[in-house]
């Protein structure tokens, strides 16, 4: 019976040692199974990261070569690239000026001074002028005693989430375009840049659809046919040499305060003159009694 009790012992340690093993080798095998999903998964990981870094450093570099091209370029070359531009809006002249008279587009009226202004869409300087200004500039050129010249830009695209300075800047290069009546454009313009419309920039920015910038042409007496077509962005090519080369331009440069000696937007010339609206504080004067 002794012996019989022992061997029952033997026999059950035996059993217990041979399922420890057991479970310990199936736990030595699922650690190496995790081990090697973890290993699969950091190299997946670590491949994620160098195709995202690559990515990245290419849209840096891309960025950066950008700013260097730019930088070199000289006005010349910005200019000859501006001309081979394939798609050109047929209203705007060989430097990006849409001219607008009491006779029409293009047509200047003799003897009367150009205003020209150099403005984008989402800029709040350009809002601010437009809202001061405009129902006089616009009162001038019906009375045929200014021609107007707009200038257009889409430089600030960076400050929207959505190329906004870009599909409005196009908007106004169809509309002039493949719409006669210049009045049309004007009021576009007007109503793109009003207060309870034109969108704040970078963090104040809200998302702008085209269907309420088509909605603001509409309202303006831009034929429904015009608008529809306004924003398919047939002219970027046009607006990113437009951007290149009008800054080079050394006669829209700043030539007092801050940025002295840099172009920004609004930018005013009378008769090709860079006009100083620093001096309008200095003189007690708001833009409209300036102009």
């Amino acid at each position: 019976m002794a012996q019989k009790n022992q061997n029952a012992k033997r026999n059950t340690r035996a059993s217990r040692r041979a399922a420890e093993e057991k479970a310990a080798q199936e736990k030595a095998e699922q650690a190496a199974k995790e081990r090697k999903q973890q290993t699969i998964i950091g190299a997946v990981v670590v491949a994620i990261i160098v195709v995202l870094v690559a990515i990245a450093g290419f849209a840096i570099y891309g960025a950066i070569h950008k700013n260097d091209v730019a930088k070199s370029t000289t006005e010349e070359q910005a200019y000859q690239q501006l001309q081979k531009v394939e798609t050109k809006p047929s209203a705007a002249d060989d430097k990006g000026g849409i001219l607008i008279s009491s006779e029409g587009y293009g047509k200047k009226v003799s003897g009367a001074p150009t205003v020209a202004v150099y403005m984008d869409p989402l800029c709040p300087g350009c809002g601010e002028f437009n809202r001061q200004t405009d129902p006089t500039l616009i009162s001038l050129v019906d009375a045929g005693q200014i021609n107007l010249e707009i200038h257009p830009m889409s430089f600030m695209d960076e400050y929207s989430t959505d190329e906004y300075s870009s599909r409005a800047t196009g908007a106004i290069l169809y509309i002039a375009s493949n719409d006669d009546n210049p009045d049309h454009l004007l009021k576009f313009i007007s109503n793109i840049y009003a207060e309870d419309f034109q969108p704040g920039e970078a963090s104040e920015y809200k998302s702008v659809k085209n269907k309420a910038l088509k909605q603001q042409a509409i309202d303006a007496g831009v034929p429904q046919s015009v608008a529809d077509k306004a924003f398919n962005g047939e002219y970027k090519k046009w607006m990113d040499a437009i951007n290149l080369y009008t800054p080079k331009r050394p006669e829209l440069w700043q030539v007092s305060g801050s940025n002295k000696g840099v172009m920004s937007t609004p930018t005013i010339t009378i008769n090709g003159n860079y006009w100083d609206r620093n001096q309008l504080s200095l003189a007690g004067m708001n833009n409209k009694t300036g102009i």
